[in-house]
């Protein structure tokens, strides 16, 4: 028996984020060294959870349909239709979809094992720019994901899957 896998991205299940759909290919085929997400984004809505860095992780994003902007310290770069965008580790960066249309994105990164991500944006109950802590909530059926300030402790979102 060989270790192949193939799944169809659409039967995945959908991942825990601020966009429409997250899906998580790289645990869907037990990937250990890369990571590999597909991102389905309205426009104004954010990929991930928020401007952040990852220490140790190489990140890609191509947009197979639609348009980005990604927020970085030293400007926004726009990332359209078949272009790539690359941050290297420890690069803190925001990816927005814009535009009129949904965007696609797939998103790789490596090392897998070191996708640990900061979080580092204002916190708007105490001003200070900080990670954010995550709790898993319930409401009715649906499983919720609350961030809060890791400074002070206030809910800064909610996450649905």
């Amino acid at each position: 028996m060989t270790d192949y896998r193939k799944v169809a991205i659409d039967d995945l299940p959908n991942a825990p984020n601020p966009t429409r759909e997250k899906k998580e290919v790289d645990e869907a085929v037990g990937a250990t060294e890369f990571g590999f997400n597909v991102f389905r984004a309205e426009p104004g809505e954010q990929l991930p959870w928020g401007y952040h860095r990852h220490p140790e992780h190489e990140e890609l994003f191509y947009v197979v349909t639609g348009q980005i902007v990604v927020e970085t310290p030293e400007r926004d770069y726009t990332v359209g239709a078949g272009e790539a965008f690359f941050v290297p580790p420890g690069h803190l960066n925001l990816a927005r979809a814009v535009g009129d249309e949904t965007a696609e994105v797939v998103a790789v990164g490596a090392p897998k094992g070191a996708d640990g991500a900061t979080i580092e944006e204002e916190c708007p109950a105490c001003g200070e720019v900080t990670d954010r802590t995550s709790d898993v909530a319930t409401e009715g059926e649906e499983t919720v994901y609350v961030l809060s300030c890791a400074q002070c402790g206030a809910e800064t979102g909610r996450l649905r899957a």
